[in-house]
């Protein structure tokens, strides 16, 4: 009976760890809490805040129909520092990107109604964007649709699936230009 208790408490324990933060402390399963010395290396979330400190944060615009692409758009852009503000389609894009004045859009462009290519056709009309780097994302055709979307106003293509890396390298360019 107590073995079979076991693993659950310890379970619950890591669920408790990771909800509070356990600041200062590291949790390993099978020993629980264990004191972090007070020379460990600087954490992940101090580094972070000492990067964001040192450049104004940047105002992202993730514009992307699938829900769970966006959200993992969205965690992966925050993790690097960035505002995220999203939109479900093109209508929504072109609005926020007129209201919000972002540092930069990636623009899905297959989706419902507006498409990704009118929605950038109508953000470029809006003098105050016209400016703003805008980054195609697509699975379709990589030659074809890349001059579909330049044509259109797209600032850069990206066909996916893509590489994290590749991608940041892109959005620090663009946005340092």
């Amino acid at each position: 009976m107590l073995n079979s208790f076991w693993p659950h408490a310890r379970v619950a324990q890591w669920i408790r760890a990771f909800a509070s933060g356990a600041k200062g402390r590291r949790f390993d399963p099978c020993r629980g809490y264990q004191i972090l010395p007070k020379s460990s290396p600087t954490t992940f979330m101090q580094a972070r805040a000492v990067i964001n400190r040192a450049r104004p944060q940047q105002t992202i615009l993730l514009v992307e129909d699938f829900d769970d692409t966006r959200l993992m758009m969205k965690l992966w852009l925050v993790k690097k520092g960035y505002r995220v503000i999203e939109a479900e389609n093109g209508e929504q894009a072109v609005e926020i990107a007129r209201r919000e004045q972002p540092d930069l859009i990636i623009m899905d462009m297959m989706m419902p109604g507006v498409d990704g290519l009118d929605a950038t056709r109508q953000i470029r009309e809006y003098q105050s964007l016209r400016q703003t780097p805008i980054v195609a994302v697509s699975a379709y055709g990589a030659n074809e649709y890349r001059h579909r979307a330049l044509d259109a106003g797209c600032t850069e293509y990206v066909p996916t699936p893509f590489e994290p890396d590749a991608l940041d390298v892109l959005i620090e360019r663009l946005l340092a230009a």
